[in-house]
């Protein structure tokens, strides 16, 4: 169960505006622009939320909104994509903000508690129960505590009344019968405690630094919701059922169902499980802060070896108490437009030829409903701060000095255009989880829910009036002046000077002149005819799930599945022979900077030309190295589909291999290279490769300076010949015209020239061992000295030939995990979550590993050792029992009954449908396989390959200080 931290305090505003979800009736537009609408949400909804008394917003009446006569509110919506699932959610307006000095730590620990006994649930069973309903603990039953909130979480597999009435049964215990009895807060407090020191890694340390910095003596910065050491172990169930009882009340808590079932029904089911529900009052809500407007001119320096430079300005002021109406979201959209552009030309500076910086933000941010922070943030080479900040400052100045253009204006307008337009569109097939959020909104942020077709109305009425006069007057009244700011620097070395010196360096640019910067148009998309289309040579279609499969004449193999799953979405993905197979001991990183090839452009574009060439357009490239292939891929619209392939032909058949990237990927790999040993997961992350492959370049950390000879150059030379000659395989799927789609492909990449029609085998190079050294290893990392780490490592099989096997190996891991997560967890609280993997290779023949790993106080290794080995024994020599079969395969025949209702599920089998039907042959026989394994097949699995004498056993301790 994550602690999330609620508020981001340097988040710059997003391009897409805050209407995702939003709808008027032309008739109320009118009545808008007139200036003479009334508020049209409905009574019966104001008698459960009067926050939005003033708003004059059209409520989206697919809402179902209601409160019982205790004061607990809830909302409700029928919605059928994915099918046949729901969410639920119980929300508690309650976090760490509102717990006294003694308590810290305690609504987090309270969360945990939730899992751990109530008046009906024994202790341990709710998430047994579950498991057995095929919700995967983590995956489908959650929770989080923040600041301001405590959120559970229900994910159901499927629209079973039954097991909706669990659900509800599940979360009234949590609202109001929970049990805080002494022993089981003692096993749990190891748990968060462990949590805790998992989580205290220098991104904490640095964001608890930076929270006291801005906000002194405010309850966010002392009330981090993982809580402190001291009062952790100080906590007993008195302490926790006090603080509990003062804030799980009804009228402070909202259900939210969404999901395939009747409205009726879930608004019925509520009232059956709460309308008993009894408790005191709603509390005033804490305070956050306080938020000093007046605290300025102060600097703080904050430093670590794994922290990339950074400086970060910033300056506070009062909250913008704007009730949620059509006037407050036209001023929104206008100054999220203003900050757009800012962040526009900032990142075009970034993506020049040697940079001053690496990347530059400017945002405002609500602290809750007390005030609002400008910041803007600058990220630099090491040692290059001052440059850097000097650059960011002035770019931030011109646009104050000069303002904005109209094309600067416009295409940020095609962007938002795009995105309200997309919503329409989507509309009838959105997310369970897009519902949830929106529903979260209105709970937490007082946010009207409106129809998309409203949001598109409430765009068209007032994009008219977006000009850089007005964008302009919208940001200068929002954005917070940057006076004489709060400075605080971040890094591995303090700047000469300290303090002083960075504020200086400040007070200097801002006395610079600054004169009006060119903005630069960008030509037209220049690639929109590639000459006579392909031909298609074969067009056949597969019965086994109805997968299309074409060919044409240059060799590109074309995959087509139609699905109404997610209305105008088109999922296009593009596996080209090469990818890692290319990576061979002799050229280890031939592949490295691959992913970083966008950054060069293409051929008649740079990247920020084409950025701007394509705002208002659905089309991107998403690139990578995968094992076997190289991939392109994106997720456009029907409208857009075009485009997108246009562009993907021209990436294949035209990249640019720009060097302006280069500097970019050595400075990313600077920072990987200084955070290796930062902590125990990345310490052993960056030695196990080598480790387990006998120091096999391939699958080894390359020295720093292989690196540093990359270049753009030695890509092109590496993976050219693959990337224009290699066999080619297009898959999509989605909203599509599968005959339509076939004559887009054979415009575009059917025309590319001859390419070979088969995948190279690659035979050398897919031979990968395991060590046969299993002698125990020491690795050490330079994090906390109380954090250490256990892992456990068996080589197994691969993932061809026998399913059977294949499978038990699965469910072999999901039940070791079950059985640690009792006994390292539950049973001894040594570890937060101890992570239990067994992968099977579908690419290295004979190659897979099992893996059990626990993160641990430094003092329990041994105990965790032998009850690692315990487990594991048991499980061979006794078996497991029928209800941790159960428990263990319910969830993954879930999973597998879900996997085709969403397009990604469907990729998985349609990307190489051609070249790789047996997987196709695989997943049709996967339930089967899983419903007839039993716990003899899961003891003999253990037996075969989880040998504790065969093991490779590596700790990762903290490193000694050099006088030991």
């Amino acid at each position: 169960m994550p602690v999330t931290f609620k508020v981001a305090l340097l988040a710059a505003i997003a391009v897409t505006p805050f209407l995702p979800n939003t709808a008027f009736p032309q008739e109320v537009r009118s009545a808008i622009l007139a200036g003479q609408a009334e508020h049209t949400v409905p009574a019966d909804v104001l008698a459960s939320f009067p926050e939005l008394a003033d708003s004059d917003l059209p409520f989206d009446t697919d809402y179902r909104v209601g409160m019982l006569g205790n004061g607990l509110r809830y909302i409700v919506r029928s919605n059928a994509t994915p099918p046949e699932r729901a969410s639920v959610r119980l929300w508690v307006d309650f976090g760490s903000a509102a717990e006294g000095e003694d308590e810290r730590g305690y609504a987090h620990f309270i969360e945990h508690m939730a899992f751990n006994g109530s008046t009906n649930i024994p202790e341990g069973e709710m998430i047994r129960l579950l498991e057995r309903e095929g919700l995967a603990f983590g995956a489908d039953t959650n929770a989080s505590t923040g600041f301001d909130t405590t959120l559970y979480k229900l994910d159901l597999p499927r629209n079973d009344l039954e097991l909706l009435d669990t659900a509800l049964m599940l979360m009234r215990e949590t609202a109001g019968n929970l049990i805080f009895d002494d022993e089981a807060v003692e096993r749990e407090k190891g748990v968060i405690l462990s949590e805790r020191r998992v989580r205290d890694t220098y991104q904490l340390q640095s964001t608890v630094d930076n929270l006291s910095f801005l906000y002194p003596g405010s309850a966010v910065s002392n009330r981090m919701p993982i809580g402190l050491t001291e009062t952790l172990q100080a906590a007993d169930g008195d302490a926790l059922r006090a603080l509990y009882q003062r804030h799980y009340r009804p009228e402070n808590m909202a259900l939210v169902i969404v999901g395939d079932f009747a409205a009726d029904v879930m608004e019925a089911a509520i009232q059956e499980w709460f309308d008993d529900f009894e408790g005191p009052p709603r509390l005033d809500p804490p305070t956050f802060g306080p938020v000093d407007t007046a605290l300025s001119g102060q600097s703080r320096i904050f430093l670590d070896p794994a922290l990339s430079e950074r400086v970060d300005v910033s300056r506070h002021g009062d909250w913008l108490d704007e009730p949620d109406t059509f006037a407050s979201r036209r001023d929104s959209l206008m100054r999220q437009i203003g900050y757009a552009i800012v962040s526009r030309r900032l990142q075009r500076i970034s993506r020049q030829e040697d940079p001053p910086f690496r990347g530059a933000r400017l945002g405002t941010s609500e602290f809750f409903r007390e005030g609002r922070t400008t910041t803007l943030s600058v990220q630099a080479a090491d040692g290059q701060w001052s440059q850097a900040l000097a650059a960011a400052q002035q770019e931030y100045r011109r646009a104050l000095e000069f303002g904005f253009t109209q094309g600067e204006i416009d295409e940020q307008l095609a962007n938002a255009r795009t995105a309200f337009e997309n919503s329409v569109d989507g509309a009838a097939t959105r997310s369970n989880a897009a519902f949830v959020s929106t529903a979260l909104g209105l709970l937490r942020n007082d946010r009207v829910p409106i129809t998309p077709e409203a949001g598109l109305a409430f765009f068209e009425a007032v994009a008219p009036d977006l000009n850089p006069v007005s964008v302009m007057a919208a940001l200068a009244a929002h954005l917070v002046p940057l006076n004489d700011p709060l400075i605080r620097f971040v890094g591995r070395t303090a700047p000469d000077g300290g303090e002083t010196e960075i504020r200086s360096a400040w007070e200097t640019s801002q006395t610079s002149r600054i004169i009006a910067g060119d903005i630069v148009e960008a030509a037209p998309f220049a690639y929109t005819d590639f000459g006579a289309p392909g031909e298609v040579v074969a067009d056949v279609v597969d019965e086994r799930l109805g997968i299309r499969e074409v060919r044409f004449a240059n060799g590109a193999m074309l995959n087509l599945k139609r699905t109404d799953l997610d209305e105008d979405s088109v999922a296009v993905l593009i596996n080209i022979d090469g990818g890692d197979m290319l990576d061979t001991r002799d050229n280890p990183l031939a592949t490295a900077m691959f992913s970083n090839l966008l950054s060069g452009g293409l051929g008649a574009h740079t990247l920020d030309e084409l950025q701007t060439a394509l705002a208002g357009r659905r089309a991107a490239l998403r690139m990578g190295s995968a094992a076997e292939t190289f991939f392109v891929s994106n997720v456009t619209t029907p409208d857009d589909l075009e485009l997108q392939l246009q562009l993907m032909t021209a990436a294949i058949a035209d990249p640019g291999f720009r060097p302006t990237g280069e500097e970019q990927y050595q400075r990313g790999i600077d920072n990987y290279f200084a955070r290796l040993s930062a902590t125990p997961s990345s310490s052993l992350g960056a030695q196990i490769g080598a480790i387990e492959s006998d120091n096999d370049p391939r699958f080894s950390l390359s020295p720093r300076e292989a690196f540093a000879e990359l270049s753009f150059a030695k890509l092109r030379e590496d993976m050219i010949e693959r990337w224009r000659n290699g066999a080619m395989e297009i898959a999509i799927v989605g909203d599509i015209d599968e005959d339509q789609a076939i004559d887009l492909v054979a415009a575009t990449l059917g025309t590319l020239p001859d390419r070979e029609s088969e995948f190279r085998p690659y035979e050398e190079e897919r031979v990968r061992s395991f060590t046969a050294d299993r002698s125990a290893r020491t690795l050490y990392h330079d994090g906390e000295a109380d954090q250490a780490l256990l892992t456990m490592r068996w080589p197994t099989r691969d993932d061809r030939g026998d399913l059977i096997e294949s499978t038990r190996l699965s469910l072999l891991g999901r039940i070791v995990r079950l059985q640690l997560t009792d006994t390292l967890r539950e049973e001894l609280g040594q570890t937060y979550s101890p992570s239990v993997q067994s992968s099977q290779s579908a690419v290295y023949p004979g190659y897979g590993v099992f893996r059990v790993t626990a993160q641990i106080e430094t003092g329990d290794i041994a105990e965790t050792r032998s009850a690692i080995l315990a487990t594991l024994a048991s499980i061979r020599d006794d078996g497991v029992t029928d209800d941790m079969l159960v428990r263990a395969r319910r969830p993954m025949m879930e999973s597998y009954d879900n996997a085709l209702d969403t397009n990604g599920g469907w990729m998985g089998l349609v990307d190489r449908a051609q070249t790789q039907s047996d997987r196709i042959d695989r997943f049709m026989r996967m339930a089967e396989a899983l419903e007839g394994l039993n716990a003899e097949d899961v003891r003999q699995t253990a037996l075969q390959y989880l040998d504790p004498d065969t093991r490779l056993e590596i700790t990762v301790i903290p490193r000694p200080a050099p006088d030991q």
